[in-house]
């Protein structure tokens, strides 16, 4: 019988995990997401509590969101790097990034906005009843979240996990007032693996 050396590491990890957490305040389903967080980062503060934070219906409308083959923003390929790929085919998930688009470039500067501004204001006839995951960019979430108040669009799920030290806190802080189902955490960490972590955890939710 062949051993898949792999997944026995993952299962290994996942372990030690549980075992130097112990209690903590999250769902099961909850649970299952930050676990994926922290595998990926291995970084044990989004165990803490309200560290990550769910929005009531958020990874119910994630769930069914990705079950139905909708379309999935992302601020940065990177996002798009961290996913597994075989989930995306399986269930028909079209992933849009507009962050390398030459016209997006151009108009960010005619209008004086970021390019990841610009990228989610031209991915608009994406988002409705599709995901949104935002790993890298504060810019763009905060755009994401001003489309949302404006009632310009209405996704089923945001993922708003941007890094940094230049609005990131703020951009989540926006995004946790908002009406819209959401995913985030407070304070500056965050990243596209974080972004891909959460999406891939949902898939595995789904199974």
């Amino acid at each position: 019988m062949q051993i898949d050396i792999g997944k026995n590491i993952e299962d290994m990890s996942m372990q030690i995990i549980e075992k130097e957490i112990g209690k903590h305040q999250y769902t099961g389903s909850e649970w299952a997401i930050v676990k994926r967080v922290i595998h990926t980062t291995a970084d044990f503060d989004f165990a803490k509590k309200n560290k990550i934070i769910f929005h009531q219906t958020a990874i119910q409308n994630g769930i069914n969101a990705l079950k139905i083959g909708c379309e999935l923003v992302v601020d940065v390929n990177g996002v798009i790097g961290g996913l597994h790929k075989k989930n995306l085919i399986d269930f028909k998930v079209n992933v849009i990034c507009n962050i390398s688009n030459t016209m997006v470039r151009d108009k960010a500067k005619k209008y004086n906005k970021t390019i990841s501004q610009m990228s989610m204001r031209e991915s608009i006839m994406h988002m409705n009843d599709g995901i949104i995951a935002i790993g890298n960019a504060p810019t763009a979430l905060i755009e994401v979240v001003k489309m949302c108040n404006e009632k310009v669009i209405k996704p089923k799920l945001i993922v708003g996990i941007p890094v940094g030290f230049i609005s990131a806190t703020e951009s989540k802080e926006m995004l946790r007032k908002s009406k819209v189902p959401f995913i985030t955490n407070a304070g500056r960490k965050g990243g596209s693996a974080c972004a891909a972590a959460i999406i891939n955890a949902l898939f595995r939710l789904m199974m």
